[in-house]
């Protein structure tokens, strides 16, 4: 499966779930390299995914923005699925 299906996927069950906003990170050259796929905000937490299909790997700086998000507080992580997503988030009360 292509990753920008999987993105999609990702976002439309995230924008369904009530107290969630998310967006797709679509990167530019103003931006810089490696920001998470997925930004969004979900019952007051904030949300940084990197979206990868079953044989793609994160770079060394996709890995290191992660961190940085996680560091400030942030639930990050790699995500391959719409179930990894729900994984993730689903401790958030």
């Amino acid at each position: 499966m292509k990753e920008s299906t999987i993105q999609a996927n990702i976002l439309k069950y995230l924008n369904s779930l009530p107290g969630c906003y998310a967006i797709n990170n679509h990167g530019n050259s103003y931006q810089g390299s490696g920001r998470p796929d997925i930004f969004a905000s979900y019952k007051g937490r904030f949300l940084a995914f990197e979206v990868k299909n079953e044989s793609g790997k994160p770079t060394k700086l996709q890995l290191h923005e992660l961190s940085k998000w996680e560091a400030a507080g942030a639930i990050t992580g790699i995500v391959r699925s719409v179930d990894d997503v729900k994984k993730l988030i689903e401790g958030i009360e």
